[in-house]
């Protein structure tokens, strides 16, 4: 096993990882998506999501920032969602660090949200600064 393998292994440990439909289902949960712009444009984006680049997802949600997004607690399920769930699993950790008990990621990311059928919409939203 690779250092790396080991490192999203213990990432994940800590999470209660969400299958698309999971995710599909919750009505009170943050979705934040942290592709690069070039794959929103190329491949849609989840209706509602919030993009948030990740060179500063930990400073956009940390419940306790001054440079916090609104509309969320430290109890709000944050799902993160890159394009196939790996980056995803190490952001979620991290977020859990800075007290966002309840952030996972998506299985598979965005890719299996789109390869289970549900809905995407165009790709081109600007990332929260």
């Amino acid at each position: 096993m690779s250092k790396l393998d080991a490192i999203l292994d213990e990432a994940r440990s800590h999470l209660r990882r969400l299958e698309p439909h999971e995710v599909h289902a919750l009505e009170d949960a943050l979705v934040v998506d942290i592709r690069p712009a070039r794959n929103r444009l190329a491949e849609g984006e989840i209706e509602n999501s919030v993009v948030v680049e990740r060179i500063v997802l930990e400073w956009r949600l940390d419940p306790a920032g001054e440079w916090r997004l609104p509309g969320f607690t430290a109890d709000t399920t944050v799902v993160v969602v890159c394009n196939e769930g790996y980056s995803s699993s190490l952001a979620a950790r991290d977020l859990q660090r800075v007290g966002l008990v309840n952030a996972t990621d998506l299985v598979g990311g965005f890719r299996a949200w789109r390869e289970a059928g549900l809905p995407v919409v165009p790709g081109g939203s600007e990332p929260v600064v």
